[in-house]
């Protein structure tokens, strides 16, 4: 064996040993919530699979929110396979491919079962990993993390478009934005951790949120209007490695793959319980307006702004609505 070949072969040997040094290294899963089996939907599902993965001989731990980094830290840091799982934003794959913001359109999807069709029945999720994965990201998969996005502000209370006139909402994008403005209202692109702040000094009148998030992140003593306006679900997804998925043996990733349906089971099993998140908020001193149908119909029409944007394709939008099967 010449010089060549030899070092070729330690190079493989080596590369292999990482390999499965990296398959049996502890699964470091980074929570996007604060860690709350009653409150958090994202924590449900990543605790149902961080669980699963233990009892079946793969050592996982939870960091909790910021430990690791924010949303784009820990989404670099899982495309270079330097972290396994990241509980993450919905639309943080988008600079990959834009086929996942179909979940982000306002009254699009009827219910989470709904949602769960498309991505599963209808084959969305393996199209939106057909992009994702030659980047190093897998979508393993979508979580609820509470009830439909309502509207809340501080400032009055929302019963038609016409009232979000006046206010400056809290926006995750320009796409967001133009939907406010579409509303009447205007938007400002703020970070998660900045909202507080900016909701107690005026920068910021309210957030499009599921209606736990202001007990779970104690905004209740500034947010005092909730509007059950059903725009979207409440969606985040779990991300993970593609070298680190790959890299596992056939056993592990079947072990993995269980655990995803697993943490899906139980965060789909923990939103049927959250009816009584109205009376929280009301209890909290948050007054809760529930849109009639006409004024519903009304935010339909004037969300339509959505389906025109460049944030996703027309023909994007029809693979969604095929998916869904209506």
């Amino acid at each position: 064996m010449n010089l060549s070949n030899i070092v070729k072969g330690a190079a493989a040997a080596v590369a292999m040993s990482l390999a499965a040094a990296a398959a049996q290294a502890e699964i470091k899963i980074a929570l996007d919530s604060p860690a709350d089996l009653e409150g958090s939907g994202s924590y449900v599902w990543a605790n149902a699979f961080s669980t699963y993965l233990n009892e079946h001989g793969l050592e996982a731990e939870e960091y909790q929110r910021g430990a690791l980094g924010g949303d784009d830290e820990l989404f670099d840091q899982v495309s270079q396979g330097l972290l396994e799982v990241s509980m993450s934003p919905l639309g943080i794959v988008g600079s990959i491919d834009k086929l996942i913001y179909g979940m982000r359109l306002p009254y699009f999807f009827e219910s989470m079962e709904e949602v769960d069709r498309a991505l599963y029945e209808g084959g969305m999720l393996e199209k939106i990993n057909a992009a994702t994965t030659p980047e190093g990201v897998r979508v393993l998969a979508v979580d609820s993390v509470g009830p439909d996005l309502g509207i809340f502000n501080t400032k009055k209370p929302v019963t038609s478009v016409a009232d979000m006139e006046g206010l400056r909402m809290r926006a995750l994008d320009e796409s967001q934005i133009a939907l406010y403005e579409a509303w009447g209202a205007s938007g400002t692109i703020v970070s998660w951790a900045e909202v507080p702040n900016a909701l107690q000094t005026g920068v910021a009148d309210g957030y499009l949120n599921p209606s736990f998030v202001p007990l779970l992140f104690g905004h209740t003593d500034f947010i005092k209007h909730f509007t059950t306006a059903n725009i979207t679900p409440s969606l985040r997804i779990a991300i993970a490695s593609e070298d680190w998925y790959q890299g596992l043996s056939d056993e592990d990733r079947a072990i993995v793959d269980d655990a995803v349906k697993a943490a899906d089971a139980a965060n789909r099993e923990w939103l049927k319980g959250q009816d009584g998140v109205i009376a929280k908020l009301e209890e909290a001193g948050v007054a809760v307006v529930e849109l009639s149908d006409e004024a519903r119909a009304e935010f339909r029409e004037a969300s339509q702004v959505a389906y025109e944007s460049d944030l996703i394709s027309k023909e994007q939008i029809a693979e969604w609505e095929a998916a869904k099967g209506n």
